[in-house]
């Protein structure tokens, strides 16, 4: 497939997938259910987080998490007290159990008492004329697991570029979080971080279309593979290449190639 044919073929199917009717069905519903800035923040982060496994038991379960705080994050987590903390004991989705979802409250606790956004745990470490999200992500890791009861075990649910992972869910949530569209899907609720710095997410999905099309060479799926993806993408867009997740991933889920 020329150039030319992959570069219509990415458009045609940004504007099938990226609408509103993409919501219902996909993690991103979890955020969409509240307005404001805080509670779409720690909403998306928990559901970018939780999102492997089956799309329905994700929204499932993301449902319940926002139910044990009260459909309030943002006030939850700056207001809870230890027996608040009970049926999170219960909580598990895969891997993700209950240390993990105590000590990620926790985090947002503390975050939270001093942060406004959670823009400012990735813009920490980046500068804005970085070419990616690369230290941003780094810089956020680190603060993340800064509290001095981070347990081992968690550690293994946050990626890192450090580690060479594809980062395939904080990409994803900083997609939510920054692109900026009139579509309706991805929020666009913060300005220090450009699209052009995004790094595309790298599912199962969008490795196997991008490999299709000639967008991966890499034989590894990791952080250099994703970021060989995206620059390829910028030929297309330079200013937002990520807006083709939605091309990628919408073509591997219909098994169009």
């Amino acid at each position: 497939m020329k150039k030319i044919n992959v570069a219509d073929f990415l458009e045609q199917k940004e504007k099938i997938y990226n609408q509103q009717g993409f919501i219902q069905d996909d993690p991103i519903s979890i955020p969409h259910q509240f307005s404001k800035k805080q509670d779409i923040e720690i909403s998306a982060f928990f559901a970018s987080i939780l999102a492997w496994g089956q799309r329905k038991t994700i929204i499932n379960k993301c449902n319940l998490l926002m139910e044990m705080m009260d459909n309030a994050p943002y006030d939850f987590v700056l207001n809870y007290q230890e027996e608040d903390l009970k049926p999170f004991l219960d909580f598990k989705h895969r891997t993700f159990n209950d240390i993990d979802t105590l000590y990620f409250l926790s985090f947002f606790q503390w975050f939270y008492q001093n942060h406004q956004s959670l823009e400012e745990a990735f813009i920490g470490g980046m500068k804005t004329t970085d070419e990616n999200i690369e230290k941003g992500l780094i810089h956020f890791r680190q603060l993340f697991f800064s509290l001095a009861h981070a347990p081992e075990r968690t550690f293994k649910h946050i990626a890192t570029p450090s580690k060479n992972s594809a980062c395939k869910r904080i990409n994803m949530f900083l997609r939510w979080m920054v692109r900026k569209d009139d579509r309706g899907v991805d929020f666009g609720i913060w300005n220090e971080i450009k699209s052009s710095q995004l790094i595309c997410p790298l599912d199962v999905h969008v490795d196997r279309v991008a490999r299709k099309l000639g967008l991966i060479e890499r034989k590894q799926t990791d952080w250099k593979t994703a970021v060989e993806l995206t620059k390829n993408l910028k030929k297309y867009d330079k200013n937002d290449p990520v807006k083709y997740d939605f091309s990628l991933f919408g073509i591997g889920v219909e098994k169009l190639l």
